[in-house]
This record gives C-alpha cells, structure tokens and sequence, in this order.
C-alpha cells in the first residue's frame, strides 16, 4: 500500500528499507518542482543546481511540456513500432531538422542510444568498412560516462562501475581523453568508430584543449573510421551552444541525445546518424517496445520547440557567463580548479578540503542543491531558463558556504 505519510525520516526509511542500495543521495525529500526552484516535504525551497543532469533544462514541470504530455495521454500513449502513429512522422523530421542528421532512431533512456550507437559502428564496419566478422574495434575514453549497461561499463575506467559484473564485452580500446595523438596510435584497420563524450560531465566537467575534436574529426576521416559523439548531457543547451561540438566547428557520424530531449518529462532518447551510418539497420535486428511511442514523441517535439522558441540556449551561454565570472572571483584556497562551459560548472576542491560531500551538504542548508562527483569535484548546472537573480543568489550562498568551510 503506497504511503501519504510525508514525515521526511520516515520516507528516507522506506527508500533504504525497500529500495536498492545503488545510489548514495543526499537527505532531501523532493514533492514539487516549477522552473529552477524545488521544494522538499517540509516546504523548503531550493535552487536546483543539478537540473537532474540535464534533463530538465527546460525547467522543472514547463507548462508547455505538461500539456503536450497530458493532451497526448488522453489520445493515445503506446502503440509500439507494430504500427505506425501519428507523432514518430513529425518527431523524427523535427529531431533530423534540429541535429543536421539524416537519419533518427529513437529509444528511451541515454544508455539504449548508447547501445545503439555501438551496433550500429560495429554493423557499419562489417557492412561497409569490410572489417573481419568480431574483430572490430571502437576507441573510447578514460573517466568517460556511457551508461550502466554491461557493454558500457565494459570500456568505463572506474573499477566502482566493473566490479563484479564481468564478464564484460570485449572489442573496446580507451585512451587518455583529451589526447589526439593517443587516439591516433591506437587506430588500426579493425577500428570502426571513436566514442566520446564532447565534454565529460559525469567525470566532472571536463574540457578537451582547443582544437582536440577537430584534430580526431581529421584523424577519423583520414583512417575511414566514425566519430560518435555521446551528447546527451553536453546537448541541447547545456554548454552555451545547441550541440557542445559547435564549439569546435565540426561534425560527427552519428550522436546520441537524451536528458532534456523530453523536458524532464519522460524518458526519450535518440541516435541519430547520417544516411550510410544508419543505413546498416534492416526491420527486426535493433527495436524497443517503448521507442517511438506517440506519447514520448509529442514530449519530446514541444521540448524542443521550448529550447528553441525559448532562447534557452542563448540564456545558457548569458547566465554561463555571469556564473562563471561570479565562482571566479571566490578567492577560496578550498579550489583547486574552476572547469566552465556554458551553464555547466565543475568546482575542483583541494585534497585538504576534505571532499565535494560536505560542501554539498552546506550548500543544502542554504537552499542549493548541487552534487558531487568523483570524490572531490561539485557540479553545478540549474535549468537553463535561470534568470541573473537566481545566479546572485546562489553566488552569495556559494559564497557564504565556501567562506565558513574555508
């Protein structure tokens, strides 16, 4: 029987009583959220600075995604790809029209378009690069986010992510991120693609030097091999541009999204690709019961139209710069180093100042909610429809946090 017991403790109670134990959240009990603020069971407002890693840059409930939501829910919700509905036709051209890409395939969380992504590099370099039957190989990165799937964790360098889930999937080569000389040493004829992530969120925001992207673009032109780039958190805003590598002036094969593809609202995500890439897929070798669904889809296209119409990303790269410039001008010896593209802030903390953990807690009691990452980094991301007095704020408090920690 579901609770209405709204007792703080005693929800905390039934989530590590019941729930399984693969997550390690702070102790704030979330009920309602409206544009970039949330309120806990106790009626506490805070500023959400994690923007539930990207997926709602649009805002906590956007009451044009909502309706878009609730309007499709009365008509029809689910047919699976046995038929056809009336919203996929429009999604993917609308995803196709935004991305610059041919091709969509749409799925539901970002570590399915990861998958996808990875069948579809392999299939292509069988089908067309003419490497031998599963010998393909596929370069990614060190500290790199994909997803949780076992073929994901398989090429991640964070033994936390293997351990115990083996045996992995073999075919995977990783790299020092940021190092195009590197990836150009472990490109033999059996390599298919180049995953990577344009900015590495999970791993704590970080930047390749200027010019890394385009010099991999180049290397992978020049050995016949795809470059894919996992966009689902670095995309649709987030950095100051729609697509994190914009920044460079290239473009990828393929790319995967998700996060704010639906607003927060609903799990959608997509691989998209061009027409030679994607075109390795015949009926029944790749699908999902879910993906596509009409409801997902109607979601998702007033999401976009909301980036879009909504001048998000602009917002993202006005607001990036004031936050930016405001954690700059801290004079804290606690940070060692201040990572920032667009609305996406990785504070790195000093090894004395005893972990990103704690710092989160304070910020907590002052009414911002952040995360840590990797022990000693604190990611700070709001939605991106966060105006200039909500960065003050959360600047004074910052502030405040950093000055009585030290």
């Amino acid at each position: 029987m579901a609770t209405t017991n709204l007792d703080p403790r005693r929800l905390i109670e039934l989530e590590d009583r019941f729930g399984a134990r693969n997550y390690h959240p702070l102790d704030v009990v979330l009920t309602r959220g409206e544009g970039c603020w949330v309120w806990d069971v106790d009626g506490n407002r805070y500023l959400d600075c994690l923007a539930a890693y990207s997926a709602v840059n649009q805002g906590h409930n956007h009451p044009r995604i909502v309706r878009a939501l609730v309007e499709q829910a009365r008509r029809l919700a689910l047919t699976s790809r046995a038929f056809r509905n009336d919203q996929l036709g429009p999604f993917c051209q609308e995803v196709a029209d935004l991305t610059g890409f041919d091709r969509v395939l749409p799925m539901n969380t970002g570590a399915e378009a990861v998958e996808t992504a990875i069948k579809a590099a392999r299939k292509w370099g069988y089908e067309v690069k003419g490497v031998a039957p599963d010998q393909a190989e596929i370069i990614a990165f060190s500290n790199n986010f994909h997803g949780r799937t076992v073929t994901v964790i398989s090429f991640s360098t964070e033994d936390e992510y293997k351990a115990g889930f083996g045996p992995l999937t073999p075919g995977f080569k990783v790299v020092p991120y940021g190092d195009a000389a590197a990836v150009e040493s472990a490109i033999t004829p059996n390599t298919v693609a180049v995953v990577m992530e344009p900015v590495q969120g999970e791993g704590g925001i970080i930047i390749p030097p200027a010019g890394t992207l385009r010099r991999i673009r180049e290397l992978c032109d020049e050995h016949h091999v795809l470059l894919i780039l996992d966009e689902i958190q670095s995309g649709l805003g987030r950095t100051g541009k729609m697509f994190a590598f914009e920044h460079e002036g290239v473009r990828p094969d393929g790319m995967t999204l998700g996060k704010a593809l639906s607003g927060g609202l609903y799990p959608v995500s997509v691989f998209v690709a061009t027409d030679e890439l994607m075109g390795v897929f015949r009926p029944g070798q790749h699908g999902s019961t879910y993906g596509g669904n009409p409801l997902g889809a109607a979601v998702a296209r007033e999401a976009i139209r909301v980036l879009v119409e909504e001048k998000l990303v602009e917002n993202s790269a006005a607001m990036g710069e004031r936050l930016g410039a405001g954690l700059r001008a801290l004079s804290s010896p606690a940070i060692r180093e201040i990572r920032q593209i667009g609305l996406w802030v990785g504070l790195q903390l000093v090894p004395e100042a005893g972990g990103a953990r704690r710092y989160c807690e304070e910020l907590q009691k002052e009414g911002l909610l952040c995360k840590e990452t990797h022990v000693d980094t604190i990611r700070v991301a709001p939605p991106l429809v966060v105006g200039p007095d909500e960065i003050d704020w959360a600047l004074e408090r910052i502030t405040r946090v950093f000055e009585r920690l030290g």
